[in-house]
């Protein structure tokens, strides 16, 4: 009964979060001048009106699916790992160069790029989890100011390997092209929705059977809830600490890799799409709930891919719709529910 009530609860708060969100963004959409039923169906459409609209709604949320994985793990277990955005620029630009320069079987070369790629996203966590376990250096800061140095870098690298001088166009900075026949399946072809999307599902199942089933996830959901209580119950927290924190760089590489052998297929400077940013507000809204932050992000694929639509087909600027997902996680963190009840039990004390 209580899990029951907790359930109700939550599902109540999504869906006042949600009619406060529409209101809020009807609104915006009237002030600009538009039509706001107009706007909305345009987005569902844009979103699972079409063969085309559903791939690029699988597209959107494939890396969503992903960081969003990436960030579950760290904020479940106690770590603010805000430099996921860093891990995916450096798993995208290692696995890029693999696989544009090794030349070998698709079952050799294609494993091998994820496995740099997870492996460079991996070490790119390395130093904010060190920072954070011996000087006690706060991860929030160490990850955030690294996502800027892991975006120069790469583009700093690119040009080096490509002999590119400093006054080069932006839009020119990119790796080689990877061959055709190391890119991910594509779902629906001739569409960019690929096999990425099926790799974000197995890492939350996985992440899901990790925390509900075994000791190791039992351990880490440990530390997140009190990481003193953990220690004094035998579990070894500098260990666990950084195997967490490690493996949340990893899966954010994976993203990166799955970007680079999806839809881009080379490194370009600046490619991502707040893609990191995106897994962390998901991980936020789903309240580090694995399966609940795998539905999110399809929706906030959907979403992603039906603003687009909307774009093009009325005079609603997609830059609304960003601003709705910010208000959307605010209002879930916020639990205005719970604001609201305890407003109400305050006014009858007094």
């Amino acid at each position: 009964m209580k899990r029951s009530a907790k359930i109700l609860q939550e599902a109540s708060n999504y869906v006042i979060s949600i009619i406060a969100v529409l209101l809020i963004a009807s609104v915006l959409i009237l002030i600009q001048g538009s039509n706001p039923l107009e706007a909305f169906s345009e987005m569902i459409a844009g979103a699972i009106g079409s063969t085309s609209a559903i791939a690029s709604s699988i597209r959107w949320s494939t890396p969503v699916i992903i960081s969003a994985t990436a960030a579950v793990i760290a904020q479940k277990s106690g770590i603010n790992n805000l430099g996921i955005e860093g891990q995916i620029y450096f798993g995208a630009f290692t696995s890029a160069v693999v696989a544009a320069y090794v030349q070998g079987p698709v079952y050799i070369v294609v494993p091998l790029a994820f496995a740099v790629g997870a492996l460079a996203g991996l070490l790119y966590a390395v130093v904010p989890a060190l920072l954070k376990m011996y000087w006690n250096i706060d991860e929030m800061i160490t990850t955030l100011m690294l996502n800027y140095a892991a975006i120069q870098l790469t583009e700093y690298f690119t040009m080096l390997l490509m002999g590119l001088g400093s006054n080069t166009n932006p839009d020119l900075i990119a790796t080689p092209e990877i061959p055709a026949q190391y890119q991910l399946a594509q779902i629906l072809p001739p569409y960019q929705a690929n096999a990425g999307f099926f790799i974000g599902i197995a890492l939350v199942l996985i992440t899901f059977f990790v925390y509900r089933y075994t000791r190791m996830g039992y351990e880490w959901t440990m530390i997140g809830r009190n990481k003193e209580f953990a220690k004094y119950g035998g579990i070894k927290y500098r260990k666990n600490y950084l195997i967490i924190f490690l493996t949340s760089g990893a899966i954010a590489g994976i993203c990166g890799v799955t970007e680079m052998l999806g839809p881009h297929m080379r490194f370009r400077t600046n490619f991502s799409t707040n893609m990191g940013w995106d897994g962390i507000m998901v991980a936020l809204i789903a309240r580090n709930n694995p399966v609940a932050a795998g539905i999110i992000a399809i929706v906030w694929g959907m979403i992603k891919a039906g603003s687009l639509s909307m774009e093009r087909m009325t005079s609603v600027n997609r830059i609304l719709v960003t601003l709705v997902q910010a208000l959307f996680v605010l209002f879930i963190t916020l639990d205005i529910k719970s604001l609201f009840q305890k407003r109400k039990l305050a006014r009858k004390e007094a």
